[in-house]
């Protein structure tokens, strides 16, 4: 569904959102002397602007599945990320949402004032084995205050139908707090794509699945993990294609890694201690 009408909503939703982002940062400069709560209220309505301004200007929705599996309380969220749209997301859905990020993006002057006033959680991509620690100490604070942290754990944005390895930093979080951890799928980079001018309109099908059992091994736990991510997010991403015949086809993927190969990236995973990639 292209036309001009898409293209008119496309550019004027990118106004609200990139322009309209940046004035609203400068007036949550003003919520700085305040508790932190203040600061998350002003970027829980900024992502309410960002939802209805999708929706009203693009026809662009979305649907939650799985709420079930939501955790009364504290839990790690280990999401699959395809879009600008998920890092906003989160705060359309839960009340105190904590999210994981590289530590490049709090030193951006205002806006990372604003980050860390909310408390997301910062890694040093860098910092090898002390990096990791403080990434477990900071997950550790935020689960004692009841809140819900989100982690993407191939570390950046990935095209629909593509992933990448996924990192250590997820199975320390698994193993090292006690947690529920619930994987979660989606497909918003259907219609909200990386660099994508134009804005598909439809609806973002977010599910969050069954959390992983605890007292898994590091190895058991990863391929748990990733494929069930893996798989809700390519049968998401078949049904928006059928239902929404406008929006781009899948490209040519490179075939399945042999086994041993997998096998050979889980071990990997296991030795590491580098937190790389946590974080787009």
């Amino acid at each position: 569904m292209g036309g001009l009408r898409n293209l008119v909503g496309s550019a004027l939703f990118n106004l609200v959102f990139l322009p309209g982002t940046a004035v609203a940062v400068m007036g949550m400069i003003l919520l700085l002397p305040f508790p932190r709560m203040a600061m998350q209220w002003a970027v829980r309505n900024w992502s309410w602007v960002q939802h209805w301004a999708l929706k009203v200007l693009v026809g662009l929705d979305f649907e939650v599945r799985g709420r079930e599996n939501i955790a009364g309380g504290a839990a790690i969220y280990a999401s699959k990320h395809q879009s600008a749209w998920d890092t906003y997301a989160y705060y359309l859905l839960f009340p105190d949402p904590a999210y994981i990020m590289k530590v490049e993006l709090m030193r951006i002057p205002v806006w990372g004032w604003m980050a860390k006033k909310c408390e997301a959680i910062s890694v040093d991509r860098a910092g090898g084995a002390g990096a990791l620690k403080t990434l477990v100490r900071d997950v550790k604070n935020r689960l004692a205050a009841g809140r819900q942290v989100i982690i993407f754990p191939e570390g950046t944005r990935t095209e629909p139908g593509r992933s990448l390895p996924y990192q250590p930093g997820i199975a320390a979080l698994y193993s090292q707090c006690d947690a529920p951890v619930v994987p979660v799928a989606l497909n918003s980079g259907l219609f909200w794509g990386r660099r994508n001018f134009r804005k598909q309109p439809g609806t973002i099908i977010i599910e969050f699945l069954p959390a992983i059992p605890a007292g898994l091994k590091r190895r058991e736990f990863m391929r748990t993990l990733e494929s069930r991510i893996e798989e809700a997010a390519d049968r998401l991403a078949d049904e928006a294609r059928a239902s929404h015949p406008w929006l781009p086809a899948p490209e040519d993927a490179p075939e399945d890694a042999p086994e041993d190969a997998q096998d050979a990236r889980v071990d990997a995973n296991e030795t590491t201690t580098e937190p790389e990639r946590l974080v787009d």
